[in-house]
């Protein structure tokens, strides 16, 4: 991981694809297998908020695999 920048309420992060997949998979962790009371006060977002993190990660992902 590399921090590009930091702006007001932004920041441009570089990740390996190694990184990539491990927050894939603790992301889909988090929405899929576990069942959490109060999802959105203990992740600090709502679910559907957490599942297209999730779906824009795994895009990117099957985009660098597809090259």
């Amino acid at each position: 991981m590399k921090l590009e920048s930091i702006k007001a309420h932004e920041a441009i992060i570089r990740f390996s694809l190694d990184e990539m997949i491990i927050l894939n998979n603790a992301f889909n962790e988090v929405c899929n297998g576990l069942d959490i009371n109060e999802f959105s006060l203990r992740v600090g977002a709502e679910r559907e908020e957490v599942e297209e993190l999730l779906s824009a990660i795994g895009a990117i992902i099957d985009k660098i695999n597809n090259k």
